[in-house]
């Protein structure tokens, strides 16, 4: 069996056990070295995606986009600006009104929140995450920044966007059947905006106590990567007028004291979200649905368009090439004594791990020509 048949197969049977409507279900493995060129070797270490180019790691090229790139191609690019230009304030029903809003929300997990927000409901926002640092000034006075996400919501606790029949088919959240409800009734209402108001997401997300490994055709990458082309579909179901979807994967695993997400699958899970991009590059070019990513057509409303926002994983203190680096306390240089996690060596800590990402989130939402003409 080729790496690409087994790859479906294992598709076949993630779609099954989600059980999630739609064409979703999984991608076959993505094509290593798709533009053509000699790939650059590189060592069995880990590299950057950003960094690591047409360059590849176990035979899967980097880059955060297609043949190593690390910016979406032409047609990606110009349906991006289009759909950045369609984002306008829009009022509680999701007509256009001079004093509507815009709604930008996280969706994801403990990690997402942590670095969003702050870990919880309370206002305001933690001063170190992006959402205090973004509200310090320049904001566009429409838009409205809200986290959605919570700890312990996994991928999988946000494929259904509805709540079924009685009994829930998902796990019970602050008392609601799924996260979306959740979030309609918990997180929107004191900002004042509804549903019909979020138009731009961020999403990141993991799957918990991964066990597989790349270059397996079973490893869990497929799965997340599975879950992620479910989620953005329900998105776009729960949220009709929803224009753009943004994902990040994790920073780094390596000083994790837990199954929960160490690495290489915090690294790995940055695989997932680009093979779901280009899935979506690759259908919309040639009209073949990924049979992992499942169905992320843009123009008949099954998915909105999906880009990279800020790719936060760096190898512990090797710097990348932007100097990014990621601490646990070592001594001396480069790290100083500086502390970016938790105890458990996988959430951010509050102020500098937070921050690190809350900056460059801020820096990605501010300058990126796909958000910059709403988000300031």
């Amino acid at each position: 069996m080729t790496p690409k048949i087994a790859g479906i197969a294992v598709a076949a049977a993630i779609a099954f056990a989600v059980g999630c409507a739609g064409s979703g279900g999984v991608s076959g493995l993505p094509p290593i070295n798709s533009g053509g060129s000699t790939p650059t070797p590189v060592p069995t270490g880990k590299v950057a995606l950003n960094d690591l180019g047409a360059g590849t790691y176990l035979g899967f090229e980097g880059g955060l986009y297609p043949n190593g790139a690390n910016n979406p191609p032409p047609a990606q690019d110009t349906a991006g600006m289009s759909h950045a230009a369609a984002v306008r304030p829009l009022d509680a029903s999701g007509n256009p009104s001079a004093s509507g809003k815009i709604v930008l929300l996280s969706i994801g997990m403990s990690n997402t929140t942590d670095e969003w927000c702050g870990g919880g409901d309370a206002a305001p926002c933690v001063a170190s995450t992006f959402t205090a640092l973004a509200q310090s000034g320049g904001l566009n006075k429409a838009l409205v920044i809200a986290d959605g996400a919570l700890g312990g919501q996994a991928a999988p606790s946000w494929l259904n966007p509805f709540s079924p029949p009685a009994p829930c088919l998902s796990p019970q959240v602050d008392g609601y059947c799924t996260n979306y409800d959740r979030v309609a009734n918990v997180v929107l209402p004191p900002l004042g905006v509804t549903e019909k108001q979020v138009q731009v997401i961020w999403l990141k997300e993991a799957d918990e106590n991964p066990t597989i490994s790349l270059p397996s055709s079973s490893a869990d990458a497929y799965t997340l990567e599975a879950n992620l082309g479910h989620i953005v579909r329900a998105a776009k179901q729960r949220y009709p007028d929803l224009r753009m979807i943004f994902l990040s994967s994790r920073t780094y695993g390596g000083y994790a004291t837990t199954s929960l997400n160490p690495e290489p699958y915090a690294y790995e899970s940055a695989f997932a979200v680009k093979w779901l991009i280009q899935a979506q590059i690759n259908q919309m070019q040639n009209g073949t649905v990924d049979p992992i990513a499942g169905d992320l057509n843009y123009n008949n409303g099954t998915a909105p368009w999906l880009g990279w926002a800020a790719y936060l994983w760096a190898n512990g203190t090797t710097a990348r090439s932007d100097g990014l680096i990621w601490c646990n306390g070592q001594a001396g240089p480069p790290c100083n004594g500086e502390q970016d996690y938790q105890s458990d060596g996988t959430h951010p800590l509050n102020p500098v791990g937070t921050a690190k990402v809350g900056d460059q989130l801020l820096n990605f939402f501010k300058t990126s020509p796909y958000t910059a003409s709403w988000f300031l």
